[in-house]
């Protein structure tokens, strides 16, 4: 042990009603209360991870005073194990590394707070200002494989667009899988807006034409678009998606404005190669991490920054209409390393 020293045609329309579960706009509260139950549910979301890795954090800081080698290999094992994945894993020990060269990292408390630090300016790294059309819809496109929680993220969004007083339309572009139309109906309802969609089998960018066409003549400001499960080896959902691009583009100047990429936080870096292809095909902006609170690699949400050059933008944490909550790198942080 040695011490570190110096330095995305026949149509029909989902009436809106009220939202069906009775619970109450995240807008309705005050905004220090909505910070503070944001952050307490995101403590909440990663829990399982933060129970395992501060335990290892506490045990690092109680076994020497001076952070040398030995101290930093026990974190590399603490961050693989909520699945930073080892290129980021060995990014955050390097940068830890370099900083130690030239000041020595003197306890476990300050490891924990440049720790922080090195996270959260991962975490941040590729966010960039969110596109806004010059006159509405913003179209935002829902992607991703099946299972991931992709049409029940479309209506939640919808449900946190309308906490922003914003107005919603949603498209049921996910013509292909049995029962997906039936599902974001259920979800339009809940979240108590239309829903523009086709039968099962009908073409998806001839619903998304009639989807953007109603929401130009409503003055709708948000449109999000549920798209088929595919995955980049499926080159005709591919081309298929390729074509609604082009007809949101030429209807609305810059769209698609979003292409969020739902993953499924469970499968970890299983799912990580998977979302590279994926986004390389499919010209992602984003990520919606789903099933945050059902594991505990919680980690992999620093990873998906790091390795796709995507920013986080938002997370699920439950499965009710308002358990989906905009991502912020500092409070994530926090939570997860305290």
């Amino acid at each position: 042990m040695f011490k570190f020293f110096g330095g995305k045609k026949e149509t029909d329309t989902a009436e809106a009603g009220q939202a069906a579960n009775g619970e109450p706009a995240l807008s309705e509260a005050p905004a220090e209360e909505r910070k503070t139950g944001f952050f307490e549910r995101m403590r909440q979301a990663v829990s399982r991870t933060r129970e395992s890795f501060a335990a290892k954090i506490a045990d690092i800081s109680a076994m020497t005073r001076i952070v040398d080698e030995s101290a930093l290999e026990e974190l590399e094992s603490a961050l693989l194990s909520s699945d930073l994945g080892v290129p980021t894993t060995m990014a955050v020990l390097d940068a830890l590394r370099d900083r130690a060269r030239y000041r020595a990292i003197e306890d476990g408390a300050e490891l924990r707070e440049l720790l922080k630090t090195q996270l959260q300016g991962l975490l941040e790294a590729p966010q960039r200002p969110i596109p806004s059309p010059v006159a509405p819809p913003k179209i935002t496109f829902l992607v991703g494989v099946n299972g991931t929680g992709k049409t029940t993220s479309s209506g939640k969004l919808a449900a946190w667009s309308r906490a922003q007083g914003r107005s919603v339309l949603l498209c049921a572009a996910d013509t292909f899988r049995a029962a997906a139309i039936e599902q974001l109906e259920v979800w339009a309802s809940r979240s108590g807006v239309e829903m523009i969609k086709t039968r099962q089998g009908g073409d998806p960018a001839a619903v998304l034409y009639d989807a953007i066409a109603a929401a130009k003549t409503r003055g709708i400001e948000d449109l999000y678009v549920d798209t088929a499960g595919r995955l980049h080896t499926k080159s005709g959902l591919m081309d298929e998606l390729d074509k609604m691009r082009r007809t949101a583009a030429r209807l609305i100047p810059g769209a698609p404005h979003e292409v969020l990429l739902v993953m499924d936080a469970t499968t970890g870096q299983n799912g990580l190669q998977q979302a590279r292809l994926f986004t390389e095909a499919a010209g992602v902006t984003g990520i919606v991490l789903t099933k945050l609170d059902g594991t505990a690699k919680g980690g992999i949400a620093v990873a998906i920054a790091r390795e796709l050059s995507l920013p986080v933008r938002f997370v699920g944490v439950g499965e009710k209409m308002n358990d989906l909550l905009e991502f912020s790198a500092a409070d994530f942080v926090e939570s997860l390393v305290g």
